[in-house]
């Protein structure tokens, strides 16, 4: 007898979507622990069965970590993401910086010529984020403002696939920048973004 494919149910499918769109919408942030089993399933008005289903599809597509005892929760924000995160979350530090060079070099050298006048005030208005995060002496709000700011010449480059490659690795690279300023900011790690 042949195999077929089996089919998944539409009920099972609406609460992927739902669940996946309460982790791309930030509503459910990266690092956040999803509401339990039994109050998504009272959320939703399904079965538990159906619950359980979604999770562990969005687990398997790296969206997801079900921690036994702990809860599950949200490690991506894309299944790109979650494959990146996992594929390259024991790389060797300095090809993570050459990533990060190469992808920037590439935006930035394309945002000098398509970048628009709301670009430019969107990229100085960060800049002063940036450098008040750094004031602040906050690392990790420094990290998120760092990263915000990269992202945002990224996308100055107006390349669609260039800044959905470069959001879908922006975990790693804020692990990546988190390791390198370290828990404490130091003025030596000072980069000053100014000629951007």
């Amino acid at each position: 007898m042949a195999l077929t494919s089996p089919r998944r149910s539409a009920l099972s499918d609406q609460v992927i979507a739902q669940l996946r769109n309460q982790i791309t919408s930030g509503e459910w942030p990266v690092g956040s622990r999803i509401p339990t089993e039994p109050e998504l399933v009272e959320q939703l008005g399904v079965a538990r069965n159906t619950v359980r289903e979604a999770v562990r599809a969005l687990a398997h597509n790296g969206l997801l970590d079900i921690r036994q005892g702990s809860g599950t929760y949200v490690i991506a924000t894309s299944e790109l993401a979650g494959v990146m995160h996992r594929r390259f979350a024991a790389a060797d530090p300095r090809h993570v910086a050459e990533l990060r060079s190469t992808l920037e070099s590439s935006a930035a050298r394309l945002a000098a010529v398509r970048r628009t006048e709301r670009d430019l005030r969107q990229l100085d208005a960060l800049m002063g984020r940036r450098e008040e995060a750094w004031a602040s002496g906050d690392a990790e709000a420094f990290v998120a403002a760092d990263a915000t700011l990269h992202l945002a010449v990224v996308a100055a480059s107006h390349n669609d696939v260039l800044t959905g490659l470069y959001a879908d690795l922006g975990d790693l690279l804020r692990d990546y920048l988190r390791g390198d300023v370290g828990p404490e900011l130091r003025p030596e790690n000072h980069m000053d973004h100014g000629r951007l």
